[in-house]
């Protein structure tokens, strides 16, 4: 199976996304909806996931994801 832009529709990416990053509303801190926001360009068909995983990848290896995060698994 393909997950190109041209060979899905919109529909389409948008059960790929869901199904890749599983239950969002389980997360307590509510990190997980705004990791799910970072794809809405690849459902509208703007970006491959490629790019925003590389986009993602370069800003976390450059420290550009500083500020301090909350962690359910934290006491």
């Amino acid at each position: 199976m393909s997950y190109l832009i041209k060979d899905t529709t919109e529909e389409e990416r948008r059960r790929i996304v869901e199904e890749s990053l599983g239950n969002l509303s389980g997360a307590c801190d509510g990190c997980a909806s705004r990791v799910a926001d970072m794809y809405d360009a690849y459902i509208r068909g703007e970006k491959e996931l490629r790019e925003i995983n590389m986009a993602f990848s370069t800003r976390y290896v450059k420290g550009g994801m500083e500020r301090e995060r909350s962690s359910c698994s934290q006491q």
